[in-house]
């Protein structure tokens, strides 16, 4: 479980003993406080190298709002990612909004404004677990089936929706680095598309495919507050060339799951610290990528722009050349298992910069969105597919 750190003086306080809390507090003055972000958290005892995400509660500055200074920023995993960043907070913890925040090449300034009630601050608007329960329930409620493919390192369940019954298996997973947290807000979205009786597309989709769906591909990490890894230290979206029980049992039984079914296309969902542009990473540099494969991809990316203005092509990860080890990477190891459609989508944690939205920035709503027109490509590929074959 993680450990609690608070700081309290003259009646403010700063607490992170709660689902995906994570924040070390140094000092507290009046209404300042200079806090530290801390390692991803291992079972073992084991000092992770990622140190990212954040979030916290701050109490009895409901009146005078704070000036709060993470003072290692500089000296986290992805440095970059904090310039032209703003912090979220919620005092409902219901409506995030991005707040004054500022960055100096070491020292991340966040002003906390007043608030109704204490306030939380967090890298992304946080998807807790008890709110990942209630989307299986609800999904079930609405038609889809619920697989229990194992268990984590902590023992929480690592469960896929099924949806549909077609002939076509669609594999989608998110979350593998926790701290994404926009990737199962993405989901989310897909998931209410893809059950809407009203939707026709939906309809269509159900029937001619069948989605197997994790919304959760790494519990414990979620709920440690981590940004990448698991209860025992591991990036799971390195570990899809050889996953054990011992080490990665969440992608184990999911990978075990996918050979099951077959994949006819797949897709591993994301966040970038860094870019301000949602994109896809593909498989151009593996030696089995077929001019099938290519074509795919390259209609795919057009028919996602045509979906929604969030997406674009422009900007993005620059193909590399193949190394034996880029296999361990999810959409790398199924793009040249299945030789299928096999994307990483990469998400914001900043702002969309060709769509900027000064009150929320990248959103948990806009995450959503996104998620629900990437059901129109996903169609559209399995028309051309099936066309073909």
């Amino acid at each position: 479980m993680p450990y609690r750190l608070i700081g309290f003086v003259e009646g403010m306080e700063i607490s992170q003993g709660f689902d995906s809390g994570a924040i070390e507090v140094i000092a507290c003055d009046g209404a300042r406080a200079e806090l530290a972000i801390r390692h991803d958290l291992s079972a073992t005892g084991e000092v992770s190298e990622f140190l990212q995400w954040f979030h916290f509660r701050v109490s009895g500055a409901e009146s005078t709002g704070a000036e709060l200074r993470i003072v290692n920023a500089g000296s986290t995993t992805y440095p970059d990612g904090w310039r032209d960043y703003r912090a979220v907070a919620s005092w409902n913890r219901s409506n995030w909004e991005r707040i004054p925040t500022r960055y100096d090449g070491q020292v991340l300034t966040i002003n906390l404004p007043p608030a109704p009630g204490p306030s939380y601050i967090a890298y992304f608007e946080p998807y807790s677990w008890e709110r990942h329960l209630t989307l299986l329930a609800d999904c079930i409620s609405r038609g889809a089936r619920l697989r229990r493919l194992g268990a984590s390192i902590q023992g929480r369940d690592i469960d896929a929706l099924e949806v549909g019954n077609g002939e076509r298996p669609v594999w989608i997973i998110a979350r593998q680095h926790p701290g994404e947290t926009m990737a199962q807000w993405f989901v989310d979205g897909l998931l209410l598309r893809l059950l809407d009786d009203a939707d026709p597309l939906a309809i269509e989709l159900r029937n001619g495919a069948t989605f197997y769906v994790v919304p959760n591909m790494n519990p414990d990490g979620s709920v440690l507050g981590n940004l990448r890894t698991n209860a025992l230290g591991a990036n799971l979206n390195r570990e899809w060339l050889a996953p054990s029980t011992e080490r990665s049992p969440e992608v184990k039984c999911v990978r075990d799951a996918m050979h099951a079914t077959g994949c006819d296309a797949f897709f591993d969902i994301h966040g970038d610290e860094n870019l301000p542009y949602v994109f896809v990473a593909g498989c151009e540099m593996l030696p089995n990528f077929t001019a099938r494969q290519a074509d795919e991809q390259h209609s795919f990316a057009a028919d996602f722009r045509a979906a929604s203005t969030d997406f674009q092509t422009e900007h993005g990860y620059h193909a590399s050349k193949y190394r034996e080890d880029v296999l361990k990477l999810a959409s790398k190891y199924v793009g040249h298992t299945f030789g299928c459609l096999s994307l990483t989508l990469e998400m914001p944690f900043k702002d969309n910069a060709n769509a900027p939205d000064h009150r929320f920035g990248w959103s948990r709503v806009r995450s959503a969105r996104l998620g629900a027109a990437m059901l129109d490509p996903i169609h559209r590929h399995l028309t051309r597919a099936g066309s073909a074959a």
